[in-house]
Protein backbone atom coordinates (compact mmCIF):
# COMPACT_ATOMS: atom_id res chain seq x y z
CA UNK A 1 0.00 0.00 0.00
CA UNK A 2 1.62 3.32 -1.18
CA UNK A 3 0.76 6.03 1.20
CA UNK A 4 1.88 9.36 0.51
CA UNK A 5 2.32 11.97 2.66
CA UNK A 6 1.98 16.04 1.24
CA UNK A 7 2.73 18.94 2.91
CA UNK A 8 3.86 22.65 3.15
CA UNK A 9 5.31 23.94 6.11
CA UNK A 10 6.92 27.97 5.74
CA UNK A 11 8.70 28.02 9.36
CA UNK A 12 9.26 23.74 10.01
CA UNK A 13 6.30 23.03 12.25
CA UNK A 14 4.17 21.38 9.65
CA UNK A 15 7.19 19.16 8.39
CA UNK A 16 8.21 17.92 11.84
CA UNK A 17 4.63 16.94 12.25
CA UNK A 18 5.02 15.00 8.40
CA UNK A 19 8.34 13.11 9.74
CA UNK A 20 6.44 11.94 12.53
CA UNK A 21 3.05 10.84 10.48
CA UNK A 22 6.15 9.09 7.51
CA UNK A 23 8.21 7.45 10.48
CA UNK A 24 4.96 6.23 11.98
CA UNK A 25 2.96 5.07 9.35
CA UNK A 26 6.15 2.88 8.29
CA UNK A 27 5.70 1.05 11.48
CA UNK A 28 2.62 -0.79 9.98
CA UNK A 29 3.64 -3.72 7.65
CA UNK A 30 3.17 -3.32 3.81
CA UNK A 31 2.84 0.04 3.93
CA UNK A 32 5.37 2.02 2.06
CA UNK A 33 5.59 5.99 2.96
CA UNK A 34 7.10 8.58 0.33
CA UNK A 35 7.34 12.00 1.90
CA UNK A 36 6.68 15.38 -0.50
CA UNK A 37 6.14 19.06 -0.28
CA UNK A 38 4.33 21.16 -2.66
CA UNK A 39 6.43 24.01 -4.38
CA UNK A 40 7.33 27.12 -3.37
CA UNK A 41 5.51 30.13 -4.84
CA UNK A 42 7.50 32.80 -3.35
CA UNK A 43 10.61 34.60 -3.54
CA UNK A 44 13.52 34.08 -1.51
CA UNK A 45 13.70 37.77 -0.88
CA UNK A 46 10.28 37.52 0.80
CA UNK A 47 11.05 34.73 2.63
CA UNK A 48 13.93 36.33 4.23
CA UNK A 49 11.57 39.51 5.50
CA UNK A 50 9.38 36.78 6.84
CA UNK A 51 11.88 34.76 8.73
CA UNK A 52 11.28 31.74 7.04
CA UNK A 53 14.62 31.59 4.65
CA UNK A 54 16.02 29.34 7.06
CA UNK A 55 13.62 26.58 7.12
CA UNK A 56 12.97 26.58 3.92
CA UNK A 57 16.53 25.73 2.78
CA UNK A 58 16.45 22.69 6.29
CA UNK A 59 13.37 21.20 3.51
CA UNK A 60 15.11 21.29 0.12
CA UNK A 61 15.95 17.74 0.33
CA UNK A 62 12.47 16.75 -0.12
CA UNK A 63 11.53 16.40 -3.49
CA UNK A 64 8.59 18.42 -4.77
CA UNK A 65 4.96 16.39 -5.53
CA UNK A 66 4.10 16.14 -8.92
CA UNK A 67 0.38 15.28 -9.70
CA UNK A 68 1.42 11.93 -11.10
CA UNK A 69 2.75 11.02 -8.05
CA UNK A 70 -0.82 11.61 -5.85
CA UNK A 71 -2.47 9.67 -8.57
CA UNK A 72 -0.55 6.89 -7.71
CA UNK A 73 -0.82 6.90 -4.11
CA UNK A 74 -3.46 4.22 -2.57
CA UNK A 75 -3.35 6.76 0.77
CA UNK A 76 -2.73 10.46 1.06
CA UNK A 77 -2.20 12.52 4.39
CA UNK A 78 -2.28 16.24 3.39
CA UNK A 79 -0.21 18.60 5.97
CA UNK A 80 -0.94 22.69 5.90
CA UNK A 81 -0.28 25.79 7.84
CA UNK A 82 -3.07 27.91 8.58
CA UNK A 83 -3.74 31.52 6.47
CA UNK A 84 -6.92 33.02 7.76
CA UNK A 85 -8.82 29.85 8.59
CA UNK A 86 -7.44 28.05 5.67
CA UNK A 87 -4.94 26.39 3.97
CA UNK A 88 -2.14 28.19 2.61
CA UNK A 89 -1.82 29.25 -1.11
CA UNK A 90 0.99 27.19 -2.16
CA UNK A 91 -1.09 23.98 -0.85
CA UNK A 92 -4.11 25.11 -2.88
CA UNK A 93 -1.81 25.89 -5.77
CA UNK A 94 -1.32 22.87 -6.09
CA UNK A 95 -4.42 21.51 -5.58
CA UNK A 96 -5.64 23.23 -8.18
CA UNK A 97 -3.45 21.54 -10.53
CA UNK A 98 -5.22 18.45 -10.44
CA UNK A 99 -8.62 19.08 -12.14
CA UNK A 100 -7.11 16.39 -14.22
CA UNK A 101 -7.27 13.40 -11.89
CA UNK A 102 -10.95 14.82 -10.91
CA UNK A 103 -11.96 14.27 -15.10
CA UNK A 104 -10.56 10.70 -14.64
CA UNK A 105 -11.96 10.23 -11.40
CA UNK A 106 -8.00 9.17 -10.33
CA UNK A 107 -8.87 9.18 -6.48
CA UNK A 108 -12.31 8.09 -5.88
CA UNK A 109 -12.16 5.63 -2.96
CA UNK A 110 -8.74 6.62 -1.49
CA UNK A 111 -8.72 7.43 1.85
CA UNK A 112 -7.63 10.94 2.70
CA UNK A 113 -6.68 13.00 5.98
CA UNK A 114 -5.54 16.61 6.74
CA UNK A 115 -3.04 17.86 9.67
CA UNK A 116 -2.70 21.51 10.46
CA UNK A 117 -1.20 24.39 12.24
CA UNK A 118 -1.54 27.60 13.29
CA UNK A 119 -0.26 30.73 15.65
CA UNK A 120 -2.69 30.64 18.70
CA UNK A 121 -4.71 27.98 19.86
CA UNK A 122 -8.31 29.27 18.21
CA UNK A 123 -6.43 30.47 14.62
CA UNK A 124 -8.11 28.51 12.58
CA UNK A 125 -7.12 24.97 12.66
CA UNK A 126 -10.30 23.52 12.56
CA UNK A 127 -11.79 25.29 9.86
CA UNK A 128 -8.57 25.08 7.72
CA UNK A 129 -9.18 21.16 8.18
CA UNK A 130 -12.81 21.09 7.91
CA UNK A 131 -12.33 23.73 4.34
CA UNK A 132 -9.41 20.91 3.23
CA UNK A 133 -12.34 18.19 3.73
CA UNK A 134 -14.11 19.84 0.85
CA UNK A 135 -11.08 19.00 -1.85
CA UNK A 136 -11.14 15.47 -0.31
CA UNK A 137 -14.82 15.15 -0.92
CA UNK A 138 -14.91 16.77 -4.57
CA UNK A 139 -11.97 13.99 -5.38
CA UNK A 140 -14.21 11.27 -3.66
CA UNK A 141 -11.51 10.24 -1.58
CA UNK A 142 -12.71 8.66 1.52
CA UNK A 143 -12.27 11.02 4.78
CA UNK A 144 -10.12 10.17 7.85
CA UNK A 145 -9.71 12.05 10.67
CA UNK A 146 -8.24 11.68 14.32
CA UNK A 147 -11.00 9.37 16.25
CA UNK A 148 -11.21 10.10 19.47
CA UNK A 149 -9.69 6.47 20.42
CA UNK A 150 -6.74 8.72 20.18
CA UNK A 151 -7.14 10.03 24.21
CA UNK A 152 -4.78 12.94 23.95
CA UNK A 153 -7.18 15.20 22.00
CA UNK A 154 -9.37 15.05 25.70
CA UNK A 155 -6.16 16.12 27.68
CA UNK A 156 -7.17 19.47 29.39
CA UNK A 157 -3.68 19.93 31.52
CA UNK A 158 -2.14 21.25 28.50
CA UNK A 159 -2.61 23.30 25.65
CA UNK A 160 -2.93 21.20 22.91
CA UNK A 161 -3.75 20.89 19.32
CA UNK A 162 -5.77 17.77 17.57
CA UNK A 163 -9.29 17.36 17.05
CA UNK A 164 -11.60 14.12 15.48
CA UNK A 165 -10.84 16.11 11.73
CA UNK A 166 -7.33 15.82 12.36
CA UNK A 167 -4.26 16.54 13.99
CA UNK A 168 -2.68 19.67 14.79
CA UNK A 169 -0.03 22.11 16.51
CA UNK A 170 0.11 25.31 17.68
CA UNK A 171 3.16 27.15 16.58
CA UNK A 172 2.96 30.64 18.66
CA UNK A 173 3.11 34.08 17.60
CA UNK A 174 6.54 33.74 16.96
CA UNK A 175 6.93 30.55 15.65
CA UNK A 176 9.08 29.48 18.91
CA UNK A 177 6.97 26.74 20.11
CA UNK A 178 7.56 23.36 18.29
CA UNK A 179 4.96 20.88 18.11
CA UNK A 180 4.52 18.90 21.34
CA UNK A 181 4.81 15.01 22.53
CA UNK A 182 0.96 14.96 22.42
CA UNK A 183 0.70 16.59 19.29
CA UNK A 184 3.36 14.62 17.36
CA UNK A 185 1.65 11.26 18.80
CA UNK A 186 -1.87 13.13 17.57
CA UNK A 187 -0.22 13.08 13.98
CA UNK A 188 1.55 9.44 14.36
CA UNK A 189 -1.84 8.27 15.50
CA UNK A 190 -3.70 9.93 12.28
CA UNK A 191 -1.21 8.42 10.07
CA UNK A 192 -0.98 4.75 11.36
CA UNK A 193 -5.33 4.83 10.98
CA UNK A 194 -4.83 6.06 7.56
CA UNK A 195 -2.17 3.32 6.54
CA UNK A 196 -4.62 0.48 8.32
CA UNK A 197 -7.68 2.35 6.65
CA UNK A 198 -5.58 2.52 3.28
CA UNK A 199 -4.46 -1.46 3.49
CA UNK A 200 -8.21 -2.61 4.04
CA UNK A 201 -9.39 -0.56 0.82
CA UNK A 202 -6.77 -2.15 -1.06
CA UNK A 203 -7.46 -5.64 -0.09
Amino acid sequence: MKMLIIYYSAYGHICTMAEAAAAAALEIPGVEVTLRRVSETLSDDILAKMGALEAAKAQADVPVVTVEELAEADAVLFGTPTRFGNMTAQMRQFLDSTGGLWMKGALVGKPGGVFASSATQHGGQESTILSFHTYLLHQGMVVVGLPYAFQGQMRIDEITGGSPYGASTIAGGDGSRQPSENELEGVRFQARHLAEIGLKLKG
